[in-house]
């Protein structure tokens, strides 16, 4: 029988260690808002200076949405930039390859407008509220039975960022996903910076993801994220591939990424401008590298798909037995020219296997 005073502690351990998670996310949340904030402000100084003519073309106005027999397709909006992106690009594919009109949610609107020249129209709640919709959920990679989904108003569900729904329209996906002036002309301001007095650089962006995902991959999915050695072996190949290479770091964790990357030569630029920084900016700014070194996450994933080049990504990350199998494939969420480094699993095992058996 275990003694009431260990129980006691382990309640006390899991209650400190939730207390540390919800403050953690509560934290992220509040600065990805902030970023978010920053950006719209941005973005609608930005509408200020272009003609009115211009601004329509750029706005999607729900007054023009008629519920008509064409039907109408739409997508949840749920997570941050790159579940919206993903959730975007599939409801994209999906609805032209089924034969009908896509319309976005104002949260959807909301978060890639203001960085990107989308052009699907907006679905305000006046329409949505009057449709009787056929929920279809998704799983996060392409099906043969999607290529014919049934019904003319359909709600689509499903946490998507998989190559396999659009990948075949690539080019498409890409203008949709193109930035706005602005952030280009300051992406390219920053890069020239950097660069200096250099000459035939090769930029390599690097997404270094942290944050909620510290506790939520060892203690939910059986997981790592990206450790030292990894970005040490990932910068080596291009440092010996590219005679000029530098590094543009992003993160949600810098103060970590600041200790543990190697910048001894000089090559290692690191994006944290907090008068400025946003994911639009970090997303900007790899999507404008060369190439990418990504760790785990949808925004990684996104700066690769954009940037083109090569992309390196972390893979076998999660212990054979993870939840998170049933729910992930990696050869849907890579592509297969990709380059894939395992993950060091042993802060994942027994300390010492030999104690267990004694």
């Amino acid at each position: 029988m275990v003694p009431l005073s260990k129980v006691c502690v382990c309640q006390s351990k899991r209650k400190q260690f939730f207390l540390t998670l919800l403050i953690t996310l509560v934290f992220i949340t509040y600065k990805y808002q902030i970023g978010y904030d920053n950006i719209r402000a941005r973005y609608l100084q930005f509408l200020k200076n272009v003609t009115m003519t211009s601004q329509c073309e750029r706005v999607n106005y729900s007054e023009r949405v008629k519920i008509s027999s064409k039907g109408i397709w739409t997508m949840n909006s749920i997570g941050r930039l790159g579940n919206q992106m993903g959730e975007y690009a599939t409801l994209y594919a999906l609805a032209k390859l089924n034969g009908h009109q896509a319309y976005i949610l104002p949260a959807m609107a909301n978060y890639l407008s203001p960085i990107f020249k989308i052009t699907l129209p907006t679905l305000h709640d006046s329409v949505r509220n009057r449709i009787h919709w056929k929920g279809y959920n998704l799983h996060d990679w392409m099906e043969d039975q999607y290529h014919s989904i049934p019904g003319d108003y359909v709600m689509l569900s499903g946490y998507l960022c998989s190559w396999t729904f659009y990948h075949h329209i690539r080019e498409e996906i890409l203008r949709e996903f193109t930035f706005h002036d602005f952030l280009k002309e300051q992406t390219n301001a920053f890069l020239r910076r950097i660069r200096g007095e250099r000459k035939n650089v090769t930029y390599v962006g690097v997404h270094v993801r942290r944050g909620d995902y510290v506790h939520v991959m060892p203690n939910v999915w059986k997981g790592v994220i990206a450790d030292k050695k990894y970005l040490d072996t990932a910068m080596a190949y291009f440092r010996n591939k590219y005679k000029n290479a530098v590094f543009v770091v992003t993160s949600n964790g810098m103060d970590w990424s600041k200790e543990n990357i190697d910048n001894s030569k000089g090559d290692v630029f690191f994006s944290d401008n907090p008068k400025q920084s946003s994911p639009a900016d970090d997303i900007t700014l790899l999507a404008h590298c060369n190439h990418t070194i990504m760790t785990i996450g949808t925004f990684g994933y996104w700066a690769g798909y954009l940037a083109g080049g090569e992309t390196i990504y972390l893979t076998n990350f999660t212990l054979p037995e993870s939840p998170f199998l049933k729910l992930f494939k990696y050869e849907a969420a890579f592509l297969p020219e990709w380059i894939g480094l395992p993950a060091d699993l042993s802060p994942l095992l027994p300390k010492d296997a030999s104690k267990l058996d004694q």
